[in-house]
């Protein structure tokens, strides 16, 4: 009787437990019925000891303001180069790391691959601020990840755009490029020797020629109906032949096939330059430089338009125990407070329209011209590849192609065999 009786209590134990840790695993609701607060821990990286406060009050105020006793807690690493997304690799890859984290999208695949990332699909679908953000934003997403689904939430972006000077476009007789032609004829017309000694002092176009060139040449092929995909159709080399042609016929400065970044923000500042491209970033040099004499516009388009996107977004962590939670957490910061405070601080350019619509963003004519580009904003394919493209064969190979090394077709071949292994 008494064995028996062992033999019952040890098997209803084992029931109860078996019950008990089903419910653990599956729980993904943020709701607790110990009334205990749901823990979410959320990573993330900050450029400065302003941002890294913005995060904490944002964290603070998401605490305060969700009626699901969520509680957050942001722990802050630095973004090391990249070595960011490392140290979060091997964390997750350990079994350990946080619930949701800050994110740039080019660690995307690695980490789908080992099964990291949470699919979003699902509490996207559901969402009632789901059309809050642009569909191609989410076209993006899925880009980035190489499947048709969704694991990374929306939240900032960077998007390229034309600055210009309205003074030497009034000059110059030039209106503002509506389209893809108007551009290029705009680069010639700005081309000029002002001071009449048989020199040009004043070139249309700041081409970057160096490394991150590829940002602002991308618009080139996709407005004469390229895209990524294959660099060796006869649109993308048509787009190619444009930027060949504008260092050709000397609309872009001698110097364009080794300029980068501070090279071209250098000739636009000095006057050399009535043209570049760059994102809001920098708008807070040139109005220190120029006054009112500096204005932005859209990359425009032709057959088609692009222009690259700068982003920091977030993910959810399939370890995650409390998605539900762990998504109202990213939902705030893609569209709710969290969006207003965070691009408020940083000047990037928010996701959520409604955001973008507030009087501070609509005001900003840099913000403007960022948001109107926004949805023909896109990114590089993210292939094993991509980083010895971007920092060694495609700079090497439009300096031979500006040199008359190499044709336009010719180098698209070698960019398509670089980048697809072709």
């Amino acid at each position: 009787m008494k064995k028996t009786a062992i033999f019952l209590l040890t098997a209803l134990f084992l029931v109860f437990s078996a019950i008990g840790c089903k419910k653990k695993d599956d729980e993904s609701s943020s709701t607790n019925e110990t009334g205990n607060p749901i823990a979410i821990t959320h990573w993330y990286w900050a450029d400065n000891s302003d941002y890294s406060a913005k995060m904490q009050e944002i964290v603070s105020d998401f605490n305060k303001e969700n009626n699901q006793n969520i509680k957050v807690t942001a722990e802050e690493y630095p973004w090391d180069g990249g070595g960011y997304s490392e140290t979060l690799f091997t964390a997750a890859m350990g079994g350990g790391g946080p619930d949701t984290a800050a994110w740039k999208l080019t660690s995307t695949p690695l980490f789908i691959a080992n099964n990291l990332l949470a699919v979003l699909d699902g509490y996207i679908d559901d969402w009632e601020d789901k059309d809050d953000i642009e569909s191609s934003l989410y076209d993006v997403m899925r880009e980035a990840g190489g499947t048709n689904s969704i694991y990374v939430m929306p939240w900032n972006t960077q998007v390229l755009y034309v600055y210009y000077r309205p003074s030497m476009f009034e000059q110059a007789n030039v209106a503002v490029p509506e389209t893809y032609e108007q551009f290029l004829e705009a680069c010639r017309k700005l081309t000029r020797d002002t001071d009449n000694n048989g020199t040009t002092d004043v070139y249309g176009f700041g081409m970057r020629g160096a490394k991150g060139g590829q940002e602002p040449w991308g618009s080139f092929i996709w407005a004469r109906g390229g895209d990524f995909s294959d660099f060796t159709t006869p649109q993308a080399v048509a787009g190619m032949q444009d930027f060949i042609n504008l260092f050709k016929n000397k609309y872009v400065p001698p110097t364009a096939p080794t300029d980068g970044f501070n090279e071209i923000i250098a000739n636009f500042k000095s006057g050399r330059t009535a043209m570049t491209i760059h994102h809001i970033g920098s708008a807070g040099g040139m109005v220190e430089t120029f006054g009112d004499d500096v204005a932005a516009f859209p990359f425009p388009g032709g057959v088609k338009q692009w222009t690259s996107m700068g982003d920091t977004e977030n993910v959810m962590f399939e370890a995650c125990d409390n998605k539900d939670a762990a998504f109202e957490w990213l939902a705030y910061l893609a569209t709710g407070k969290g969006q207003e405070k965070w691009c408020t601080t940083t000047g990037n350019v928010p996701v959520s329209k409604r955001v973008q619509a507030m009087s501070e963003f609509q005001k900003n004519k840099f913000m403007k011209v960022s948001i109107e580009g926004a949805p023909h904003a896109g990114i590089f394919p993210i292939l094993d590849t991509t980083t010895e493209w971007i920092n060694t064969i495609w700079p090497n190979t439009v300096a031979a192609a500006l040199a008359g090394q190499k044709t336009a077709a010719q180098a698209m071949q070698d960019l398509q065999n670089g980048l697809h292994n072709e």
